[in-house]
């Protein structure tokens, strides 16, 4: 099915804004001499690759392609911050595991995910669009299935993205009054005042992505060097001062702190550690409309900030560990930090207030970031007639050329959301653990669908300059299967026998969920939703 400006999936060709249109696309490209290297044209930022893939998936550039490949990879590593995430929100993994359970089961899921990352990525060459999973079911589902599949998964991508967006604000919170309890000890932590600390970050997290939205790519070569710094000065200190305990004990004692009835069990649900820090790799194809040379460098950037990443935090995991004198103390800490509890064994409280204030700032710096893909991520899925109000959602700012009123909208939702903390923390980490059920759902679809056309319809398959060759079958199947197998582990409470309070409502949240998104799609998603695939140049389904 060829492209055309008025296709009623939402390209919004009209929009006066719009850099270019896919006719206008058609046109320079009839122009450009064959085997062209692809360089920057005359649309600044835009390489003919870039404008190839927008007119073959009929959208139109709304966004200006500031990011290069340097910028480009150095958002994605910042934005992961997987060895910053591991550090900090371990408590489950300690729970059950122990030590030599945390870093097991960080190892295993390190590898799992490289088998997600490879297919997402090649997926990210193929069709280089904002919208990610959701347009990827719609262009490889099966014809009949894809109208409906690609909307639950567009659904389950928004909610997931915007949940991992309120939990990143939360958690910078909760350390914040972390810090203010170890520097005065009689202070004690409410929960209305992480509310407004939440209220705070999401004030912050909107004036950088819309004020300074440009300044976004430079910020980010700095900030990837404040990665590194801070990963040498954590690994440096813990190595030099920390007491550390034995091989033995790091690399094979494991322990059955949730109660379970055997340390395997206790193992498998004390992985949510590792995943949690794992998550997010396509981060970065959210962002391919404002990446030059997306189709090349986007899954560059996810591959290979995903290998770095890892590495650096399995040397950061490996140094906590082997500091971590106490797993009981650590896990008692009135700071509800584990990591804190080791910086102040070894440091006095300036060191502390230092070390911790480093990692906060790059929490932050994810934030900011996350909100971003984040954003992007719901303006494509609105561009698509998948939202209530899509229309206001997918405005993109005339002069600034973002999606403002989506980054505003992220925003307001993780500021209502924070707003259940003031009287259950429990129900807000439910809703909060609806990312990572969500974000491997999505995972699971995408993979499944580039898994079928791959097998049964492989002529249809766009070209990819990031493609997995001959290796795609294989790795496809590995990785659909490691995230399922993460989707499973998921929804288990961290300790039993459970009650209100430890049970995971993320399986309820989850089921109302995906309820609701077919009640959708049955009231209005069924009329209005056509799903990516219709725009799409020379699409025959079948």
């Amino acid at each position: 099915m060829s492209s055309s400006i008025d296709n009623p999936n939402g390209a919004m060709a009209e929009k006066s804004h719009a850099l270019y249109s896919p006719d206008e696309v058609s046109k320079e490209l009839n122009v450009e001499a064959e085997g062209g290297d692809g360089s920057l044209s005359d649309f600044d930022g835009f390489t003919k690759y870039d404008k190839r893939d927008m007119r073959r998936m009929g959208k139109c550039q709304e966004f200006t392609r500031n990011f290069r490949p340097f910028s480009t990879l150095a958002f994605a590593v910042v934005l992961q911050a997987t060895w910053e995430f591991l550090l900090i929100a371990n408590t489950q993994g300690l729970t059950n595991g122990g030590l030599a359970g945390l870093f097991w089961s960080y190892l295993w899921t390190y590898i799992g995910f490289i088998f997600i990352i490879l297919s997402l990525a090649e997926m990210s060459s193929m069709a280089p669009t904002s919208g990610g999973q959701y347009h990827w079911v719609s262009e490889f589902a099966p014809p009949q299935y894809q109208k409906i599949l690609s909307y639950v998964t567009g659904w389950m991508s928004v909610l997931s993205w915007q949940a991992g967006t309120a939990s990143g604000s939360f958690l910078t919170g909760t350390i914040i009054q972390a810090l203010i309890g170890v520097n005065s000890p009689d202070y004690q932590p409410a929960n209305w005042q992480g509310t407004l600390l939440v209220f705070a970050m999401a004030l912050l997290v909107y004036i950088c992505n819309v004020w300074g939205a440009r300044e976004l790519p430079l910020a980010q070569k700095f900030l990837v060097v404040v990665h590194v710094l801070a990963f040498l000065a954590v690994i440096i200190v813990l190595w030099a001062i920390a007491p550390h305990q034995s091989a033995t004990a790091v690399f094979t004692e494991f322990t059955n702190g949730g109660g379970w009835s055997s340390v395997g069990l206790s193992l498998m649900i004390g992985q949510i550690s590792a995943i949690f820090a794992s998550t997010c790799s396509d981060a970065t194809a959210h962002m391919s409309e404002e990446i030059a040379d997306a189709g090349r460098y986007v899954p560059i950037a996810m591959f290979w900030s995903f290998i770095f990443n890892g590495l650096l935090a399995i040397l950061v995991l490996i140094t906590y560990l082997f500091a971590l004198s106490s797993i009981d103390d650590a896990l008692a800490d009135p700071s509800t930090f584990p990591f804190i509890y080791v910086f102040q064994s070894v440091l006095p409280t300036a060191g502390v207030n230092g070390l911790t204030i480093t990692i906060l700032v790059l929490v932050i710096a994810s934030n900011v970031s996350f909100n971003a893909s984040t954003s992007r991520q719901t303006w494509a899925f609105a561009r698509d007639n998948g939202l209530p109000f899509s229309k206001w959602i997918a405005r993109v700012h005339p002069t600034k050329e973002i999606p403002a009123n989506a980054v505003a909208l992220s925003c307001v939702i993780t500021a209502l959301l924070s707003l259940i903390n003031i009287e259950s923390t429990v129900a807000l980490n439910a809703i909060i653990s609806l990312q990572l059920v969500a974000l491997m759902l999505t995972y699971s679809i995408s993979i499944s669908c580039v898994l079928y056309r791959r097998l049964r319809h492989p002529e249809l398959l766009p070209p990819a300059r990031w493609s997995l060759g001959c290796w795609g079958v294989g790795i496809n199947v590995v990785g659909l299967a490691y995230s399922v197998f993460a989707f499973f582990w998921s929804f288990w409470p961290s300790q039993t026998p459970v009650d209100a309070m430890s049970f995971n409502w993320a399986v309820v949240i989850f089921g109302v969920v995906a309820a609701g998104c077919l009640a959708m799609y049955v009231v209005r998603g069924r009329r209005v939703y056509v799903g990516p695939v219709v725009g799409v140049e020379g699409r025959r389904l079948g």
